[in-house]
């Protein structure tokens, strides 16, 4: 089967400061430290892999104090060009909010700023026509109800119970999309998920690409797709072997330095839907 590409605008910060300082997921830990320069390397061969693909890249200045900068998906969710802003759980990550704020109003966007914790694109996913809302460690469910309510697109809650998979982009991401239809499908893990919201996921996707805890601990499920080529973690063998069967193109990039702080190919990633 034939998949088509069409070509995206990320929104990405580089790692000069990125460092595992505190601890805020199971992933992190001050007994693993972070090697900068194979960190950088790694972004930039990611950077590399979007522009060879097409697609536009622009960047947010770093900030010292601010190590999990680097993790630009989760300073906001943009759709149709509106931008509804982020309000960290952790202390340590709220002031990203505020320098990525600031980004977006000089590139010309008003910028909604959530009254309930809400961590942008980690949570909140577009999938055709409704936006999947993740929620049980970090996101709040008032967070869904005003993404709703600015977006005026269905926001489905779903209820994550595995402290590994802290953000719904950790276990689950969007495959292809059709604007004309707004149809989606999508790949997860199921045991990211409460036994009801899997059902969702059931009935709502169908067709759906379903990976193993191995690869989803590998951060498989936190790729970047543009309709044809996935930027999917090397580490998710079996993943990979099932995009190919299913007529996708894997782009294997590795991003282990940032596996330290729980993140990798999306969490790096934040995407400008205009």
């Amino acid at each position: 089967m034939s998949r088509t590409a069409r070509p995206r605008r990320y929104l990405v910060c580089e790692p000069r400061h990125f460092d595992v300082r505190y601890a805020i997921n199971p992933w992190m830990s001050a007994d693993a430290p972070v090697d900068t320069a194979l960190a950088g390397r790694q972004w930039t061969t990611l950077m590399d892999a979007y522009r060879a693909h097409g697609h536009t890249v622009e960047t947010v200045p770093p900030v010292a104090t601010l190590p999990d900068m680097v993790f630009a998906a989760n300073s906001a969710l943009v759709v149709g060009g509106r931008v509804f802003g982020s309000s960290f759980h952790a202390p340590q990550r709220r002031p990203e909010s505020t320098e990525y704020e600031t980004w977006f109003k000089a590139a010309g966007y008003d910028v909604y700023r959530p009254e309930s914790l809400c961590e942008g694109e980690g949570d909140l996913v577009p999938a055709g026509r409704y936006i999947l809302a993740g929620t049980g460690f970090r996101t709040t469910p008032a967070a869904h109800r005003e993404v709703q309510e600015f977006f005026g697109v269905p926001t489905i809650g779903l209820q994550l119970v595995d402290p590994y998979f802290y953000h719904l982009d950790t276990a689950l991401f969007v495959l292809e999309e059709t604007p004309e239809t707004g149809e989606a499908n999508i790949a997860y893990y199921p045991g990211a998920f409460s036994t009801g919201s899997r059902e969702v996921l059931r009935r709502l996707f169908p067709e759906a690409l379903l990976a193993t805890r191995d690869d989803a601990m590998a951060f498989g499920l936190n790729s970047v797709s543009d309709g044809r080529h996935v930027f999917v973690a090397p580490q998710a063998t079996g993943l990979i072997d099932r995009l190919a069967a299913h007529g996708y193109v894997p782009v294997p990039v590795d991003l282990s330095e940032f596996h330290k702080a729980g993140g990798g190919i999306k969490c790096c990633t934040q995407e400008i839907r205009s």
